[in-house]
């Protein structure tokens, strides 16, 4: 299948957190709050993207100052967590940046992520993902949930956009001149 006609005019990448961002373990700390573990190359990919002038949100199931925070690190435009329907929040999040559905791209690993994935216009899904989520998928990454994917999305986005050379070159001139001042 050929997914690049699919990600041309997406605009917004809506990311899900357990198995997507993190690897999925949910690990309770002794004050019981749930602890996460990010990749920095996740979030590189998601500063990419917002360089790209595209926008990013994060629809979850569950809620945590962790997330909230991560996201708030990253500059994520919209964060919807306790989302008992997730298509709910895709519907808002669509109309509050005046988009269609074929601009949205969503990224997901299981069940619950299948509503909203057959909806947008670029289901995405990470390497560990399920079948079931798999099967919906146009672009399936090449890594797994919490290492990597969500940069491995991205970079497949901006370079199907003819976005990713401009924004590596501005990178290393920006880099160059931050050096040699």
């Amino acid at each position: 299948m050929n997914s690049v006609h699919y990600a041309k005019p997406i605009k917004l990448i809506i990311f899900d957190v357990d198995g997507v961002l993190t690897e999925g373990h949910i690990i309770f700390g002794q004050d019981g709050e749930a602890l996460k573990a990010f990749h920095c190359q996740d979030g590189m990919g998601i500063s990419l993207a917002h360089k790209a002038g595209l926008k990013t949100a994060i629809i979850t199931g569950r809620e945590s100052q962790i997330v909230h925070r991560r996201a708030t690190e990253l500059k994520i435009g919209d964060i919807h967590q306790g989302a008992a329907d997730k298509v709910i929040d895709l519907h808002s999040l669509m109309k509050k940046h005046s988009l269609t559905l074929e601009q949205i791209a969503y990224v997901g690993d299981d069940i619950n992520d299948l509503p909203v994935m057959v909806q947008v216009g670029l289901p995405c899904a990470v390497a560990n993902a399920v079948p079931e989520v798999k099967a919906v998928a146009k672009y399936i990454a090449i890594r797994q949930g919490g290492n990597g994917a969500v940069r491995d999305i991205i970079e497949y986005i901006l370079k199907s956009q003819n976005a990713w050379d401009k924004i590596i070159s501005e990178y290393m001139q920006k880099e160059t001149f931050a050096v040699t001042q």
